[in-house]
């Protein structure tokens, strides 16, 4: 089985280690300072007390490394457009596309039935670009629940959580998911297949409200979860978000308040928005907020709190030349 890790930072960086110490086949595509301290010293990924090294091949050419038997994007959401183009080389007739991202996935219509089948969210994929460039006939849906975080060139390090959650977008359980799954599992990463437009949802239901609430406020997780004013407002973000997902028949069993004390619960962390906002990183507005909003919008479900926050946040991003369009 050939793998290519098509933004091999800190989660492609840490599925890329884990894969090719499994033996599997891998290519690791990444760019600048991090690249070439991969190529030089191996891709070092430092878990529970131990650094663990691989010497996969690394490159920023797509066509180096030739088509490949899956192609696991980790690149945030906002980046994934732009590489369409480049990424081509490395993909095959049989070519699996998997997108390891946050957020609404640009194929999440494609085999859902109905009356919205094939609808594209431009929000995600402006232009049609990945359903036309990659094809959503290739789309695999990753939900991930992995912490980590590059220390510096080359070097990954790893909080928590090994979890992969996979699905088709058809909902079964093909002999290419089961595959998949099965590879990541012999390396010792967790991928259960399942309902991936369920996982979506629920993971959305947080970064929807508390990474632009963070960003806006540049508090931790648990001040934005358990000060009344923002907690209120997360609450609101969530209730309009379920009531979106109802309307698409997602049905979350979900308790919006266990929810936000759950967040309260991880303790001081840095949502990934405000950790880009403070590195001077462009932040992944679109996919976690800007969408929902879009599909409100599709679904005839008002989003009042969602609008007031996106606005706010899409603002200070930009005053920070940090919102991609």
């Amino acid at each position: 089985m050939k793998i290519a890790i098509y933004g091999a930072g800190a989660t492609g960086g840490y599925l890329g280690v884990k894969l090719a110490l499994a033996g599997v086949d891998t290519t690791l595509i990444a760019r600048g300072p991090h690249l070439e301290a991969m190529r030089q010293r191996g891709a070092r990924l430092l878990i529970d007390g131990d650094e663990l090294v691989a010497r996969p091949f690394c490159t920023d050419d797509p066509a180096e490394a030739g088509p490949q038997d899956y192609v696991i994007i980790t690149l945030k959401a906002h980046s994934a457009p732009r590489v369409v183009d480049t990424m081509q080389p490395l993909l095959g007739p049989d070519t699996t596309v998997v997108t390891a991202q946050n957020g609404v996935p640009w194929w999440y219509f494609h085999r859902i039935g109905g009356e919205r089948e094939g609808m594209r969210l431009e929000s995600v994929d402006p232009g049609g670009r990945q359903w036309d460039g990659i094809g959503p006939e290739r789309a695999i849906g990753c939900v991930v629940y992995a912490a980590t975080e590059i220390a510096e060139p080359g070097v990954i390090t790893h909080s928590y959580g090994n979890k992969f959650s996979l699905g088709e977008p058809s909902g079964r359980k093909t002999p290419r998911i089961r595959a998949l799954s099965r590879t990541l599992s012999e390396a010792g990463v967790r991928a259960p297949v399942r309902r991936i437009r369920q996982e979506i949802w629920v993971k959305l239901l947080g970064n929807v409200c508390f990474n632009p609430i963070s960003a806006l406020t540049l508090a931790t997780l648990d001040k934005v979860a358990t000060e009344p004013g923002t907690r209120s407002v997360a609450r609101a973000m969530m209730e309009e978000t379920l009531a979106i997902g109802e309307a698409l028949d997602i049905r979350v069993r979900l308790d919006i308040e266990k929810r936000i004390d759950g967040a309260a619960a991880v303790g001081a962390h840095r949502t990934s928005m405000l950790q880009d906002l403070e590195r001077g990183r462009a932040m992944e507005i679109d996919a976690l907020v800007t969408s929902v909003q879009e599909l409100g919008r599709r679904v005839g479900v008002p989003t009042p709190t969602i609008d007031v926050v996106l606005a706010l946040v899409r603002q200070r991003a930009e005053v920070a030349g940090l919102y991609p369009r």
